[in-house]
C-alpha cells in the first residue's frame, strides 16, 4: 500500500485527506521520525507525543498565515516535517540540512528561533497585541508542554493572555512529564484535571479567565482535530488541554520516558545505543559521588536542580535516597537562584547544578538575590565551552553574563583535582557566592599543589616558568595553553610561562604586575567562551598602561548553529599552532 506521507509535501496537502487518511499519515509520521532520530539522535519523546497534535493543528489552522509558535520547540519535528521539509525526514542524505528547533531561516511556518523554555506564551501574546493593533485577522496558536509550566515566564504570559481582548489559543500538552518529573504544587491541579476529564471545579485556567477545553485522547487525530476546529478564529483568549502520551509509539520511550527525552543514535529493536558507552570518569560522575558523601555526613548540604537532575548525575534512586536534601524546583532556573540564597541565609549549604545555557534565565537573582545579599552558596556550571549544538544552546555566555557581577567568586578549575578541592572549600566557606565552571565533559587529572582555600585575595598558579611570553589558560583550556607552549619553546625557542588563573572574576595583580617586570613582552589569554565582557578583557584592560602586547582568544559575538567543534576551534583560531602562529607575528611586530 502507498504511504499517505508520500503525498505531503505542505500544510495543503493535508485538507484533502479523510480522517482515517489522516490517521495513517501519523502512524507513518511516528515510524518516520522513529527511523531518523536512531540514525541522529535527537528529542524522541517528546516529538512523538504531539505527532497528531501538530498533523490536526496543520490540518485545521491555515500556517503560516495563522501564527504557530512551540515552547521550546524541541517537538516541532512534525511541523517541520509537514512544513515544506520533509526530505530533511525521510532521505537520510538530507538529515543534517534542517536544525532540532524551530528556525525562521528554513521556512515562513517557523516565525521564532526558540529553543529555552516557558517564552511561547509571552510571545503569541505580543503578536496577537500586533495583529489587533494593525486589525488583521488570524489566529495565533501557542504550543506549551506542561513542564514549561514551572517556568515563570509562562505566568507571566499567561496571566496577561487571559485579557487578551481577541484571538489567542494556548495548547496545553499535558504528558506529565517535563525532562523528568514534574515539580511543583500546579501539577497536582493538571493531575485532578486528567482524573476528571477537566471537569473539576478547581481550574487553574479557568480561574484567570480562560475559555478551556479539554482533550483526554491527544494521540487520536480525530478527538483532537474536532475541538480545535471549534475554538479556530475565537475572540476571546482559550486553553486546550491535551493530554498526550510521551515517546508514544516506541515502548523503549514509553516504558523510560525520562532516558528518552533526548537519545543518541540507537538501534531500534533493542533501544540499545550505537555507539558503545563510555566507561571514562565523567565530571557529572565526579560530582555525584562527591555530593554523595558530603550529603551523607552533613544534612545540611542541599543538591538543587531546575529540572535536570541527572545534570550532576542524580538518578531516581538517588533520588529517593536523598528525597530531603535533593530538591528539584522544576524548569525555574530563577526560582531556584533566590531558593539557594535563602537556604544559605538560613544556614543550608546548597548546590545547583545547571547548563551555561541555562543559566542566561537567572541574571537578575544572581545579582539581587544572590550577591547583593552574599549568600554562602555553590553553582555548578556545566557544558560551558564550545559545542556542536543548537544557536539556542550555546554554552559560551556564562563568563560575561556571570563574572561581572559583584560579590560572585566565579573559579574555573583545570582538573578533576582542582575542581574537588574548590568545590570542597567552596560548600564548607560562609562568605560569598561561588560559582564553578566545570572544566568538560571527561575527567582529566594533573600533578597540582592544591591551596584548599579560594578567598580573595586570589592567587594564580604559575605552572610553568618563561621569560618571553605568558599564557593565561583558563579553566578547561589550560590543556590547549600547554600544548601552545609546547610549540613556542621546540619550534620557536620561546620560553613562555603557563599560568592557571584558577579566578575568572578576580585578577591576581601581583602576578599580572610581574610577568612584565620579568621581561614579558607577549600576554596571550585563552578562555573556552565569549571575547566581548571575558576574561581576557579584563587582562587587556589591566595591561593597558603598559607596552607589553595583549592577545585575547576565545569566541566572537555571534550565534552558531550545529557547527562541530572542530570546525568553530579553526574558525576563531584555537587551534595550537594558529595560536602559536599568532604569538610569533606578535613578537615581529
Amino acid at each position: 500500500m502507498k504511504r499517505v506521507l508520500d503525498g505531503i509535501n505542505s500544510p495543503t496537502d493535508l485538507k484533502k485527506l479523510s480522517e482515517p487518511e489522516l490517521e495513517r499519515l501519523c502512524g507513518e509520521i511516528r515510524e518516520q521520525l522513529i527511523k531518523r532520530i536512531s540514525v541522529t539522535g535527537g528529542h524522541l519523546g517528546s516529538n512523538l507525543a504531539v505527532i497528531e497534535l501538530t498533523t490536526a493543528l496543520h490540518y485545521i489552522f491555515d500556517s503560516p498565515k495563522d501564527k504557530i509558535i512551540f515552547d521550546v520547540s524541541h517537538q516541532c519535528y512534525t511541523h517541520k516535517l509537514l512544513t515544506d521539509r520533509k526530505s530533511a525526514y525521510v532521505d537520510q542524505e538530507k538529515f543534517d540540512t534542517v536544525t532540532g528547533f524551530t528556525n525562521p531561516d528554513e521556512s515562513p511556518h517557523d516565525l521564532f528561533s526558540v529553543g529555552h523554555t516557558s517564552t511561547a506564551v509571552s510571545l503569541a501574546v505580543g503578536v496577537a497585541k500586533a495583529r489587533d493593533i494593525k486589525r488583521e485577522k488570524y489566529n495565533v496558536i501557542a504550543v506549551v508542554g506542561d513542564g514549561a509550566l514551572s517556568g515563570g515566564e509562562a505566568w507571566e504570559g499567561l496571566n496577561n493572555a487571559a485579557v487578551l481582548d481577541g484571538n489567542i489559543i494556548i495548547i496545553i500538552n499535558d504528558n506529565d512529564m517535563s525532562i523528568s518529573e514534574n515539580q511543583g504544587g500546579l501539577y497536582k491541579n493538571l493531575r485532578l484535571l486528567r482524573e476528571s476529564n477537566g471537569k473539576a471545579e478547581c481550574n487553574l485556567f479557568r480561574s484567570l479567565g480562560f475559555d478551556y477545553y479539554f482533550v483526554r485522547n491527544g494521540n487520536v487525530f480525530c478527538d483532537i482535530s474536532h475541538v480545535l476546529a471549534k475554538v479556530k478564529n475565537s475572540n476571546h483568549p482559550v486553553i486546550v488541554h491535551v493530554c498526550t502520551v510521551k515517546g508514544k509509539g516506541y515502548p523503549w520511550a514509553e516504558l523510560n520516558r525520562e532516558k528518552w527525552h533526548y537519545s543518541q543514535p540507537f538501534d531500534i529493536k533493542t533501544g540499545e545505543p550505537l555507539s558503545p558507552v563510555d566507561t571514562a570518569e565523567t565530571y557529572e560522575n565526579l560530582t555525584r559521588d562527591f555530593l554523595v558523601n558530603k550529603m551523607k555526613s552533613d544534612p545540611k548540604v542541599i543538591a538543587v536542580t531546575a529540572g535536570t537532575p541527572k545534570i550532576f548525575g542524580f538518578d531516581n534512586e538517588l533520588r529517593r535516597r536523598f528525597s530531603k536534601q535533593f530538591v528539584d524546583v522544576g524548569i525555574a532556573e530563577e526560582h531556584a537562584t533566590a531558593f539557594i540564597s535563602g537556604m544559605a541565609k538560613n544556614g543550608c549549604k546548597p548546590v545547583f547544578g545547571v547548563s551555561s545555557s541555562f543559566l542566561q534565565r537567572t541574571y537578575d537573582q544572581l545579582s539581587s538575590d544572590l550577591a547583593l545579599n552574599k549568600s554562602p552558596s555553590v553553582i555548578l556550571v556545566f557544558f560551558s565551552g564550545i559545542s556542536r549544538g543548537s544557536r539556542t544552546h550555546m554554552g559560551v555566555f556564562d563568563i560575561p553574563l556571570a563574572s561581572n557581577i559583584p560579590n560572585i567568586i566565579f573559579l574555573a578549575p583545570t582538573c578533576r583535582e582542582e575542581y574537588l578541592d574548590m568545590l570542597e572549600w567552596s560548600i564548607e566557606q560562609t562568605e560569598s557566592p561561588v560559582i564553578i565552571r566545570v572544566p568538560g565533559i571527561q575527567t582529566v587529572s594533573r600533578n597540582i599543589l592544591l591551596p584548599h582555600k579560594y578567598s580573595l585575595p586570589m592567587r594564580y598558579e604559575i605552572a610553568e616558568s618563561g621569560t618571553n611570553a605568558a599564557i593565561l589558560a583558563l579553566g578547561g583550556f589550560f590543556e590547549l595553553g600547554s600544548e601552545v607552549r609546547k610549540i613556542l619553546l621546540s619550534e620557536y625557542g620561546i620560553s613562555a610561562a603557563l599560568i592557571n588563573p584558577r579566578y575568572v572574576s578576580e585578577l591576581d595583580n601581583d602576578t599580572l604586575n610581574g610577568l612584565v617586570q620579568n621581561g614579558c613582552r607577549v600576554i596571550v589569554t585563552l578562555e573556552n567562551g565569549a571575547l566581548d565582557g571575558g576574561f581576557g578583557e579584563k587582562i587587556a584592560r589591566f595591561y593597558g598602561k603598559y607596552t607589553v602586547k595583549v592577545l585575547c582568544f576565545g569566541v566572537p559575538k555571534e550565534f552558531v548553529d550545529n557547527v562541530t567543534v572542530e570546525e568553530q576551534l579553526s574558525r576563531y583560531r584555537l587551534t595550537p599552532r594558529q595560536i602559536a602562529s599568532d604569538i610569533i607575528v606578535a613578537f615581529k611586530d
